[in-house]
């Protein structure tokens, strides 16, 4: 571990002050400063020595704060930083630390920091963590349908007795991180310069690997092109645990997704891919795959992205198959236009859709979501609907035996500050579906689901679901 010291008096925290703290950071793993205590400040201290201290201590990339009530040289030399960064302005001075840090291979760095500064680290740390505190509980929605948080713990720890079969669109979402330059001087366009790159599983690949995130066994079935972005699905998703089975179409690249970002926003938006049809022997091989599998397994889901892996005689086939072995079916199906249909999924258990998917599979514009929600189960003969509203969270028109008693209810998006919201549905759609097939009722399904979605938003890019993520927010 790279350490790196910076000392000062630092009466008021300023720009400057915080540029230089930020271009340590990046110039090593750990940070450390040293506050010159009142004594060793003498006339330059103007603020306490604690008030001080405080306001380094507020600083996030700080990792250690202390009051110095000795020299300089003293703390190096017992400290031993790997490296120390000073103010540009002390770069033509006299600087007794470099004979010191000279003594055992340390290193003097000058800087004030770029105002351009950024910092690889802690972008990648965007795409990795997430705030639990802006995640919340719906408890209300929990006392109207009978759920403790016991039960929906027993739920997720039965997800690892389940075998799953998703099957569907894989997508590579690449998350290209850009520093701006400004406004180009030719044309009206603003110029960026790319920092890092990303990529991660997406589509329905992230779906399986959220399954196998969370303890379940599964199986995955795409198509794809014979390119490098195969090739790192095909590590990526071994990693995560998933056995994938990706049959190779000449025709047609792996999807990619390219997604432009600056300051934490998405600037543009790039997709690589081919949305024909799959060749009847492509559809006959994936038939012959699931009739393999089918008897082993406990759910099979569809996450439809309409790229052309689920041509409708495929799904057909397959939800035949699926019912008459016992096998539960959940689906999603994304419309990126106008020509998505989600009611293709027909007679099966659970759909996902956003409003706007409802909205076009029915050609309803005008009436409520309750009302399109029902015409929409009706059209596609399903057992239950899940209705993504954004952020204003998920409605649910969920069957009761009887085939005209159906109740409706809501929950509100559970994460207060989404990063990025691109993976809500995906998360959704998995974590419901297996709650389900575990005993759950649709308003334990829907609540794990939601709680599923918020985690996933809470974070920039698609990382896989793992248990121990929900059950921290249900404790």
């Amino acid at each position: 571990m790279i350490t790196v010291l910076v000392t000062g008096t630092f009466n008021v925290l300023h720009p400057g002050h915080l540029r230089l703290l930020r271009f340590a950071k990046e110039s090593g793993d750990r940070l450390v400063v040293a506050v010159h205590s009142d004594r060793i400040a003498a006339n330059a201290s103007h603020v306490p020595e604690k008030l001080r201290l405080e306001s380094i201590e507020s600083v996030s990339w700080v990792d250690e704060a202390f009051i110095i009530n000795e020299p300089i040289v003293n703390l190096i030399e017992n400290l031993r930083p790997n490296k120390v960064v000073k103010g540009k302005e002390h770069e033509l001075r006299i600087n007794p630390e470099l004979e010191i840090l000279d003594g055992y291979g340390g290193e003097l760095i000058f800087s004030s920091g770029e105002t351009s500064f950024s910092s690889l680290d802690l972008i990648r740390k965007e795409f990795r963590e997430y705030d639990p505190r802006s995640i919340k509980i719906p408890y209300e929605y929990m006392v109207r349908h009978g759920i403790d948080l016991n039960k929906l713990t027993d739920l997720l720890w039965q997800f690892t007795n389940k075998k799953v079969c998703v099957i569907g669109d894989l997508i590579i979402d690449e998350y290209i991180t850009c520093q701006s330059l400004g406004m180009s001087q030719e044309d009206p366009t603003i110029v960026v310069t790319p920092i890092d790159s990303t990529r991660f599983i997406g589509g329905a690949g992230i779906v399986a690997a959220h399954a196998a995130g969370m303890g379940a066994s599964v199986k995955f079935i795409s198509v794809t092109g014979n390119d490098d972005a195969r090739n790192f699905a095909l590590e990526e998703l071994s990693s995560m645990k998933v056995n994938a089975q990706l049959l190779h179409d000449e025709t047609r690249p792996t999807t990619l997704k390219q997604r432009y970002r600056s300051q934490g926003k998405s600037m543009l938006r790039v997709s690589h891919l081919h949305q024909g049809a799959i060749s009847t022997g492509l559809q006959n091989k994936i038939i012959t795959e699931i009739e393999k599998i089918i008897s082993d397994l406990d759910i099979l889901v569809f996450s439809d992205f309409n790229y052309g892996c689920l041509p409708q005689p495929l799904v057909d086939k397959i939800i035949g198959i699926a019912k008459s072995h016992g096998v539960m079916v959940s689906a999603d199906s994304q419309s990126s236009s106008q020509i998505g249909d989600i009611s293709r999924f027909n007679n099966i258990d659970l759909l996902t859709p956003t409003e706007r998917e409802a909205r076009i599979s029915t050609r309803n514009r005008e009436d409520g979501l309750v009302v399109l929600a029902e015409n929409l189960r009706q059209q596609a003969s399903v057992n239950n609907i899940l209705l993504k509203l954004g952020d204003e969270g998920l409605m649910i028109h969920a069957g009761n035996e009887d085939d005209d008693d159906w109740l409706t209810d809501r929950i509100d998006a559970l994460n207060s500050a989404p990063k990025d919201v691109a993976g809500a549905g995906d998360s959704l759609l998995i974590t419901s579906a297996i709650a389900i097939a575990c005993g759950g009722t649709i308003w334990e399904a829907a609540c794990l689901g939601s709680l599923a979605a918020a985690v996933q938003v809470g974070r920039v890019g698609n990382t896989p679901l793992q248990t121990e993520e929900l059950l921290q927010e249900l404790s």
